[in-house]
């Protein structure tokens, strides 16, 4: 924390443009081992075997009971009021009072009025924010992510994905796997240990995510480590999961839309440690110009006008008039071979390219273009080695959107930022190609279609 409020650093800079976009903050990383073999061998594990990814450190849990608690989340979230059943969870999507995007998690719902909600700092703090300043009955218990927490987390969480899943998860508890839809919650016995089970879908491939008290943690990985050999089970460092998202097509960190006149006092309340950094070749000295709506992301199934919420009215304008949509990028082979190899020899070199996650600053956003002209903005950025593939998923004009179109990703800053992820460079033009979010043909007919 830097006990400076968002707000008052705005106030100082006076653009929140210029603040986010020269943020001193660290990149982002996953607090995990980097890599236990190398990340293109465990981003194989999950096309060909089962991955195991520890997803215990780097989300905030939520955990809200009481007797307004499925009100509040129904309230907040764009999601059918319906779909709020013991039992399930759902990717919990909420928006500001203009139908823009703020964040997205997955919202568990333990009980009745019981809910733990796992996702980024961007809808966690929102969430905590609106529950303390709106008088709902509710209790909230937060347990940080493991960069800024002290000590052990309440939960460990770990996911299985691949074609072998199913049989680890019948090795490891001696039974015939849960009969679970997508999103359905049960529980099953691992050691002697109850633990959680969450039938997900995550890197485009089938999978489970089990959970349960930290004090169970070891014993169950051990458990899963040993009756997983057999079926090829690959721990998979913080470099191949965190380009996990690229096949399956979900856009982790979106900028939030918390730059209003109307939400002054969420950037009082707002740490500015906590309000991330924009990066990439796109700007506009407009805040809003960066903001999107869940339609633009690929998100408008989760999007229900069946009950009230914070956003309605602006969110169903939005909903009327759709301009983009969610796509991914295919980037240029040559082009991206000629980035790489700037580095080498004399010359200004291109903004380094990291594998296989390439994205430098939280909200990464690359301006996407078609004759010159801007048609939409990139997001995430990486490699898979399943694919042999550079991609980024993308918002574009809808114009521009058939799969197999060509466009161009302006990578690189004009004028350099004075992030510390930013060295001097120059700006590049590279080709790419249109083709479907999701990327893996798995995801597309699978889980998402479900």
């Amino acid at each position: 924390m830097t006990g400076q409020s968002l707000q008052s650093a705005i106030d100082e800079m006076g653009s929140a443009v210029e603040v986010l976009r020269n943020a001193k903050s660290r990149p982002f990383t996953f607090p995990v081992t980097p890599e236990f073999t190398n990340w293109r061998s465990e981003q194989a594990a999950w096309r060909d075997s089962c991955a195991l990814l520890d997803q215990s450190h780097h989300m905030a849990d939520l955990f809200v009971s009481g007797p307004d608690a499925t009100r509040f989340f129904t309230w907040i979230g764009t999601n059918s009021a319906a779909a709020y059943q013991v039992g399930r969870a759902k990717q919990l999507v909420a928006v500001n009072h203009d139908g823009y995007v703020i964040g997205d998690g997955i919202l568990f719902h333990l009980g009745e009025n019981s809910f733990d909600l796992v996702a980024l700092p961007m809808l966690s703090d929102w969430v905590e924010y609106n529950i303390a300043s709106g008088g709902w009955d509710v209790s909230l218990e937060r347990d940080d992510h493991s960069l800024i927490r002290t000590g052990d987390p309440r939960l460990f969480r770990y996911e299985l994905q691949g074609p072998n899943a199913l049989a680890v998860i019948e090795k490891v508890t001696g039974a015939p796997a849960p009969e679970l839809k997508f999103f359905h919650m049960g529980e099953v016995e691992i050691e002697g240990r109850t633990v959680g089970v969450l039938r997900h879908g995550m890197a485009g491939q089938p999978g489970f995510e089990l959970w349960g008290p930290w004090a169970d943690a070891a014993a169950v990985h051990a458990k899963l480590l040993a009756d997983g050999a057999e079926f090829g089970i690959t721990q998979v460092g913080a470099k191949g999961y965190s380009s996990a998202n690229l096949g399956s097509g979900w856009v982790p960190s979106p900028p939030p839309a918390i730059f209003q006149p109307e939400l002054a006092a969420y950037r009082e309340w707002l740490d500015l440690s906590k309000a991330g950094s924009f990066g990439g070749s796109f700007y506009s000295a407009d805040i809003a110009d960066y903001y999107v709506t869940p339609y633009d992301l690929g998100l408008g199934r989760s999007v229900s006008f069946d009950h009230e919420f914070l956003g309605k009215e602006a969110l169903q304008r939005h909903a009327e008039n759709q301009r983009r949509t969610k796509v991914t990028l295919v980037w240029n082979n040559e082009d991206v071979t000629r980035v790489l190899g700037s580095i080498l020899g004399g010359g200004l070199p291109a903004k380094y390219i990291e594998l296989p996650k390439s994205r430098y600053a939280l909200f990464q956003t690359d301006r996407v273009l078609v004759d010159g002209r801007t048609v939409g903005v990139s997001f995430d950025v990486g490699y898979l080695a399943n694919e042999q593939a550079f991609l980024s998923l993308a918002t574009i004009d809808l114009d521009c959107a058939d799969t197999g179109a060509e466009v161009v990703v302006l990578w690189g800053e004009e004028p350099n930022s004075r992030k510390g992820q930013v060295e001097r460079h120059g700006q590049v033009e590279i080709r790419a190609t249109v083709a479907p979010a999701p990327f893996t043909e798995y995801a597309r007919g699978g889980y998402r279609a479900a």
